[in-house]
């Protein structure tokens, strides 16, 4: 008789990731929720409230290369455990809030540096950590736990902002972050395999000792300034920074503005969105197993390539089923880039670099999103639509896929500081 397999730890280690990360990435969207009520109590304006969102984007990109150093130094875990720490404190302070600059304290700084390390870096992290094999599928499970966080969680604050106000929602999440997904941290995830006697997931071999992962990250770590002599660095931040310009910039910022100006309804723009959401799971899952199968260069240049000619036919769409199928499309490609650009990462740089290269590739995405929200508005003053803006995004997400075919997958070798580049085979 064949005795059943035991799942492998990795698998375990890697659901209480995406649970951290769905809570994380849902706390930090739900700002938008208090807006409203935090104007109504206290009279302050749309702009001062917004400069307290604008201060959290920034800080939660200009986290990622610290976070990413942080985790590949010192283990993903403690930065999770002390992201989650910093996270839920800063919902439960917001409860609290007073003045204008406590907002600014409790959501700008506190609640977006802890959402930054819980964000793709750190689970970037893990993943390269603890599996060798089914490495995207892995990373794509991560990704589309961050999105599944924001359909979760966005919901509940505007219930329990309706039920009890809009403090004690911000206090209830911050104590359930604390009560119920922190001691999931503490208990389940790992630093790396090997502190626990284990190979990687699909890895060959006998098991590394503590020390020998330990040397292993020493020997195989890549630093940036040394990944910034390598080609493949700067064409994964150029086409990380299209995604960013694209998505989260361009169609997340200005989306509902622009089919509320084209005669559809708030409710049919806010059901477009959810379709998105819902699409940006199963699409981000796929695309991990469409990576781990085939490849990771073809995938790649091939979303870039669908995103571009989304983005032309959002121009086009004429009624309400035409704009829940854009949404469906776009959806399903907007976090797709996500688990073959990690895994390339991993691939070319080594597991022990993903942390810290990730994490100023991510900062690049964060750049193109800001720089996509603020040409499209100004493009919108300029010419009173968006179809420029639009275009503008789609001939870039067609630069993009054809930079993405330009990336080679080989594994480069780590260097001593002041060295001479890596050699690319």
């Amino acid at each position: 008789m064949i005795a059943p397999q035991r799942l492998h730890p990795a698998w375990i280690v890697l659901g209480a990731v995406t649970l951290c990360m769905m809570a994380g990435s849902g706390l930090r969207s739900v700002f938008g929720v208090y807006i409203k009520p935090m104007e109504a109590e206290f009279g302050w304006s749309r702009g001062a409230l917004s400069g307290a969102a604008a201060i959290s984007l920034l800080l939660l990109g200009a986290a990622g290369p610290a976070v990413g150093w942080l985790a590949d130094r010192y283990g993903p875990r403690r930065v999770i455990v002390v992201s989650l720490l910093m996270l839920g404190s800063g919902a439960i302070g917001a409860s609290f809030v007073q003045r204008l600059w406590h907002v600014y304290v409790t959501t700008g700084l506190l609640m977006a540096l802890g959402a930054g390390g819980l964000a793709i870096t750190t689970g970037s992290t893990v993943a390269a950590r603890w599996f060798e094999a089914r490495r995207g599928v892995a990373i794509g499970i991560a990704a589309g736990g961050m999105s599944a966080g924001q359909l979760v969680v966005i919901p509940l604050a505007t219930v329990l902002t309706l039920w009890f106000g809009w403090r004690m929602s911000f206090l209830w999440q911050g104590v359930g972050l604390l009560v119920l997904v922190l001691p999931i941290a503490l208990w389940l995830i790992g630093n790396d395999p090997a502190e626990r006697g284990l190979r990687p997931y699909g890895a060959t071999g006998p098991a590394q000792t503590v020390a020998q992962a330990a040397a292993a990250k020493e020997a195989q770590r890549v630093s940036v300034l040394d990944a910034l002599g390598v080609p493949q660095f700067w064409l994964l931040m150029a086409t990380f920074f299209v995604c960013g310009y694209t998505s989260n910039g361009m169609v997340l910022t200005h989306f509902m503005p622009h089919a509320l100006e084209h005669n559809f309804s708030e409710l049919q723009a806010s059901t477009a969105l959810g379709v998105m959401g819902a699409m940006n799971v199963l699409g981000t899952v796929g695309s991990g197993w469409i990576c781990d199968r085939f490849g990771r260069r073809g995938p790649l240049a091939f979303y870039y390539f669908v995103r571009g000619l989304s983005l032309l036919f959002l121009l086009y769409v004429w009624n309400a089923p035409s704009l829940h199928l854009w949404a469906a499309i776009f959806g399903l490609n907007y976090i797709s880039t996500v688990p073959p650009t990690t895994t390339l990462i991993a691939n070319i740089f080594g597991r022990y670099s993903v942390g810290e290269l990730s994490g100023w590739i991510f900062f690049s995405h964060q750049v193109g999103a800001a720089l996509g929200a603020a040409i499209a508005g100004w493009i919108y003053e300029w010419t009173g639509v968006y179809t420029i803006a639009f275009v503008s995004a789609a001939l870039m997400g067609f630069l993009a896929a054809a930079l993405a075919l330009a990336i080679r997958e080989e594994p480069i070798t780590s260097r001593p500081m002041g060295s001479p580049a890596p050699a690319i085979s």
